[in-house]
């Protein structure tokens, strides 16, 4: 979807012609071909993989059902979180903040609207938008109507309009039906001013959609009645009647004051800021003010007969956390009851209503009236300590005895919190306003604050080595005994659905992410698949050796994919190499220092072994690589010196000395030899190592762009190569590139047949100088023909140097002549990483210190394509950013920002994480069916706004019960119990006829004679019923009448003929009748009671195997599913 943001640069690069002059834009290539073979349709920069919170967070969402939670930012994404490492990244077109976020609950979709009034529903299967619709005036409330997809609409002109998700059609569809705006006006006997903003729309609950309360601006409420097209009541500043003023100060007493007065609020005009149903019922309403009060209104009435609304008692409550005249306005409120029996006590969630410069907290206040709405109690407040700016909070609420219930507060940048109510309730026991209450951060899949993420690398774990298997082995097993708990506090988060596109037993490793801190520890995922796990956790320490400046920050890692080694740097001198998997052989410890070497004996545990521990200098460690199938490591210090290390026999080959004049620090190295790939599956590893005439040459740059080219034997210094620059480099890199063909076309060229007549002279002299200063070898026909060998292989090869100003390509065996290929940059160039396509190194990529990415072919170096962080992944470049990317072979770089982690894939044709297959789903389809069918089948049990993923955690197969076969719709039956909104947003309001509802409809008496028990249950069509009432009608007068005309008048019967039609043979003829029919109606009251036990052992039975299974559930690991 990225792909129309690169532009094709349509010039060839050309060198300028003075350096103070910039270059000229590049021709463009012919046939729009690079000779590396790289064209704009290989560039699709797209997100692989994000992990943790934005900075720029700002408002929460939750699906209480799936159990996951949404987040919307400021920039126009949406995170999604679930559980076990199930993370997801929604980017919107346009980088707008979001107003407002809800999900509609357990179906999959989730609705945002943009601070342009875009309403746009998100498809959380598909990840991506589904339909959009933008509204033309300001939209200032907005709300779902729980468990349905109809969604209520306010805007700055007063108006509520109603819209309809419909997933068929994948389409927003605007429904016929609104509030009008003047019904206020009319309600409530005021002239309204010029625009009456909608300030809140809260379907009001226990109504099934039928009420909503529609709150205003300047203070005015009425709750209206969408089946009706009426006010049922109305609420304003007018008819404030406090009852009770309570005032919660967090430095003085709770006070409590009775309060009769209401001439302060006749004139007086209240904006209203917040607010929130405070019962479970919809009877009481909390409302927070511009002016900090916070007023409990009681709404419990009986619903209204007729067109006016119905007068209710006007019993109002005050609450104030401050005694101060100047308030914060209060911007959010919540309630959170105590159960759903309890429905007059609970906790009040309040963010503002506090004096003017007071510390920002988040308050809670444990309200009690259950004697009355008038006689409330405030019998305790606490006070959260809030760890940044308060953004925004959602309440966790759970039913049954599963499920965790708390709050997640989120707080600028980008951090949330969980509380769990059990420490709310102890704290508030406690009586303190201002109590220390635990929270549980949010658990990060990568850390990279706490403790500081220094350096990373990308390891490749080959799927042929002969550690690979046992690795994958380890690691299954090691994820086996993972767990996500948090001290005795589970996460509460646990939607979505992991991966199923691997099988355990088959399962193997491909790659490894590997992260150095500054506390000195080493971390490591398994990197597979876009679902990072953690595996292990390296302590600085060495266990059973007491080792100086251990606990020192990690600098630089170097991974070995060949023999899966591990070699960690710190910024004290020291290297530690480790094996992540060890065989009998690795069982003792070198330590080798400057002066001698100690062994000792290591405990065979599991996970990775410390085989070394170097520490000759005490300088950082810049850089580091492995060479000759991991036998040899290049180790670079920050005092321009370099090492060579034999990792077999954990001895130093050598140490040279300062490369620099300056005393400038080394920045990068590079290492060629003549034996690659050497290691196959063989038992003996390092027999199939060769040894003797091994050709090593290193390639060290330092800070002030000069090339040095090292013996990698002996450590003589073969030439060196200074890159005229006016400042010091702060980023330069050297790479070793496969020139192939480029190299012999340039080979028929005036220019590099002069430089491979230098390079002839060149190294037979470097050649002599390393062999004059190293040990005398002996000089024969073998020894000349691989020395023959060496040389005609470099000259395949390139060396690629990219410093902030230019970048230039040498042939490697020619490093001190003129680059064959030189570019100017327009921007610094701050970090770069070469790239293969077909497993042919074909492009380099280039990151700007502005934040944008360029692609250049290779070895050409043409622009092929551009783009940036804020156009992939909304983030703006900070300083050191680099230091912390980590590139793959095929253009996948993996960059972290704050808190924030994610993997971009540039190629289109890479695809190393297997999306979309590998990716989790963010909405699972067992869950949701089987929260369907909960309802289906428990009818006289409502689902609450609280229930909880817990009690639903699989799919039910089947339960013991009425033997017939029931074949219904599972999502259908959800849906039929909002079927009647349907029909009352069909149409426009004041123009349907008046529906009866269930709980408004008349009782009907059902006698025990009319039931049949064993009859089979048949539903006729609507027709067929009118029809059968109608002859039923005609049947019944027919008998009335006895086959007489009903026209006939009726005639005077005479007494023995009644006596005769009506009279009993005898007295013990009737009470045998009348016993019968005792009988027959007692068969039927018992058959009756077994039906309704039989039903109660099968509800009773569903119960306990959703609980098991729910227990099961929730234990399960993604892997063991």
């Amino acid at each position: 979807m990225f792909a129309k943001l690169f532009q094709k640069n349509t010039a060839q690069q050309q060198q300028p012609p003075s350096p103070a002059q910039p270059p000229p834009p590049p021709p463009p290539a012919k046939d729009n071909v690079s000779k590396g073979g790289l064209t704009l349709k290989d560039i699709n920069p797209r997100i692989g993989l994000h992990y943790g919170i934005p900075s720029t967070a700002s408002v929460l969402a939750f699906d209480h059902i799936q159990s996951l939670l949404a987040i919307g930012t400021l920039d126009g994404r949406i995170k999604v979180i679930g559980g076990n490492n199930i993370e997801g990244l929604l980017v919107s077109p346009k980088q707008l903040p979001f107003k407002y976020l809800e999900f509609l609950q357990n179906q999959g979709f989730l609705v945002s609207v943009s601070s342009e009034n875009e309403i746009q529903v998100w498809d959380l299967e598909q990840r991506r938008i589904a339909s959009t619709l933008q509204w033309e005036s300001n939209i200032t409330a907005f709300s779902v109507i729980f468990a349905s997809s109809y969604m209520y609409v306010g805007d700055e002109h007063g108006m509520v309009y109603v819209l309809k998700y419909d997933a068929e059609e994948v389409k927003l569809v605007p429904m016929p039906y609104h509030v009008p705006a003047d019904l206020a006006e009319d309600a409530f006997g005021t002239s309204s001013p010029k625009n009456r903003s909608v300030v809140g729309v809260l379907p009001q609950p226990s109504s099934q959609g039928i009420k909503v309360l529609i709150a205003y601006e300047d203070g005015l409420m009425i709750l209206w009645d969408v089946s009706e097209d009426k006010v049922v009541q109305v609420k304003g500043n007018k008819d404030i009647d406090l009852k009770c003023e309570i005032t919660a100060d967090s430095h003085k007493e709770i006070g409590h004051k009775l309060s009769d007065d209401r001439s302060d609020y006749e004139s007086l005009v209240k904006e209203i800021a917040a607010l929130c149903w405070a019962s479970t019922d919809g009877s009481v309403l909390a409302v927070g003010y511009v002016d900090g009060d916070i007023l409990l209104w009681n709404l419990s009435s009986t619903t209204a007969t007729n067109k006016h609304a119905a007068k209710s008692s006007n019993n109002v409550v005050k609450l104030q956390l401050s005694t101060g005249d100047r308030r914060l306005p209060v911007i959010v409120l919540h309630w959170s009851s105590h159960g759903p029996h309890n429905e007059c006590c609970g906790h009040l969630f309040i963010y503002g209503g506090d004096a003017i410069g007071s510390e920002e907290v988040l308050t809670i206040l444990s309200l009690d009236w259950s004697s009355g709405i008038e006689s409330l109690k405030c019998v305790g407040r606490v006070d959260l300590a809030l760890n940044g700016s308060f953004a925004d909070m959602v309440l966790l609420r759970t039913s049954g005895m599963m499920g965790t219930s708390g709050t997640l507060v989120l707080t600028n940048p980008g951090q949330l919190d969980f509380y769990n109510d059990t420490g709310l309730s102890s704290s508030m026991s406690l009586q303190e306003k201002r109590n220390h209450v635990s929270s549980m951060q949010y658990p990060m899949v990568i850390s990279t604050i706490e403790p500081q993420l220094i350096v990373a690398k990308l390891g490749l774990v080959f799927r042929d080595g002969k550690f690979s298997k046992a690795l994958s082995e380890a690691i299954s097993a090691r994820k086996s005994q993972a767990t996500y708990s948090y001290g005795n506090t589970n996460w509460p988060l646990t939607g979505g659905v992991p991966s199923q596109l691997h099988d355990a037993e088959k399962y193997q490793v491909e790659r490894l992410y590997i992260a150095g801190y500054q506390d000195g520890t080493v971390r490591i995922w398994d990197a597979t698949y876009p679902t990072f796990a953690l595996i292990y956790v390296l302590g600085p320490e060495v266990k059973g050796i007491d080792v100086a400046n251990a606990n020192a920050s990690v600098s630089a890692l170097e991974f070995c994919s060949s023999t899966l080694s591990l070699a960690i740097g710190n910024e004290r001198g020291m290297v530690r190499l480790y094996k992540l998997v060890c065989s009998a052989d690795d069982m003792s410890l070198k330590f080798v220092t400057e002066t001698e070497k100690e062994v000792y004996t290591l405990d065979q545990g599991d996970g990775p072994q410390c085989t070394a521990v170097f520490s000759f200098l005490s300088s950082p460690i810049n850089a580091m690589q492995f060479a000759n199938s991991g036998t040899r490591l290049a180790v670079g210090f920050h005092c321009a010196r370099v090492a060579m290390i034999d990792t077999s026999t954990s001895t130093v080959l050598f140490l040279t000395d300062s490369l620099s004049g300056s005393s400038l620090p080394l920045k990068s190295l590079a290492v060629f030899s003549n034996s690659f790939d050497l290691i196959n599956n063989s038992e003996d590893t390092e027999s199939t190592i060769v040894e003797d005439h091994v050709r090593l040459k290193v390639f060290a740059m330092t800070k002030d762009a000069c090339i040095v080219v090292i013996d990698g034997n002996t450590g003589s210094i073969l030439c060196s190569q200074s890159i005229k620059s006016a400042t010091e480099l702060t980023s330069p890199s050297i790479y070793i590139i496969e020139g192939g063909s480029y190299i012999s076309e340039m080979s028929c060229g005036k220019h590099l047949s002069v430089s491979s007549q230098k390079s002839d002279s060149k190294s037979e002299s470097s050649l002599a100088v390393s062999c004059s200063k190293s040990s005398p070898l002996k000089v024969d026909h073998e020894a000349s023909a691989k020395a023959a060998l060496f040389r005609q292989r470099e000259e395949n090869f390139l060396l690629l140097f990219c410093c902030e100003k230019a970048l230039h390509l040498h042939s490697l065996n020619e490093v001190d002549s003129d680059p064959i290929q030189k570019v100017n940059l327009m921007k610094p160039c701050c970090w770069s990483a070469p790239f293969k396509k077909d497993d042919k190194e074909c492009g380099i990529i280039l990151l700007y210190q502005t934040g944008e990415i360029e692609i250049r072919s290779l070895p050409d170096l043409l622009v092929v394509g551009e783009s940036s962080l804020m156009s992939i992944l909304r983030w703006n470049f900070k300083t050191n950013m680099e230091k912390t990317i980590c590139p793959s072979e095929n253009a996948q770089i993996i960059l972290v920002n704050g808190c924030e982690f994610a993997a971009i894939s540039l190629l289109t044709c890479e695809n190393d994480f297997r999306i979309p297959e590998s990716l989790p789903c963010l909405h699972d389809n067992l869950l949701a069916a089987a929260a369907d069918a909960t309802i289906s089948l428990s009818p006289n049990q409502k689902i609450t706004q609280g229930a909880s993923s817990g009690i639903l955690g699989g799919l039910i197969k089947g339960f013991p019960g009425s033997k017939a076969e029931h074949h219904v719709d599972l999502l259908e039956v959800c849906k039929n119990d909002y079927a009647h909104l349907e029909s009352i947003f069909s149409s426009p309001p004041f123009s349907k006829p008046s529906i009866d509802l269930a709980y408004e409809q008349k009782v009907v008496e059902l006698s025990i004679d009319d039931i049949d028990i064993d009859e089979p249950l048949f539903v006729s069509p609507s027709s067929e019923t009118k029809k059968n009432d109608t002859k039923d009608k005609g049947t019944e007068r027919e008998r009335l009448f006895e086959g007489a005309s009903t026209d006939s008048q009726p005639k005077l019967r005479t007494a023995d003929e009644i006596k005769a039609k009506y009279r009993k043979e005898d007295a013990s003829a009737a009470a045998a009748q009348a016993k019968d029919k005792l009988i027959q109606r007692q068969e039927k009251l018992e058959r009756l009671s077994e039906r309704t036990a039989e039903l109660q052992s099968g509800a009773e039975n569903f119960a306990s195997m959703a609980h098991e299974l729910a227990k099961q559930m929730e234990k399960r690991k993604w892997w063991n599913i």
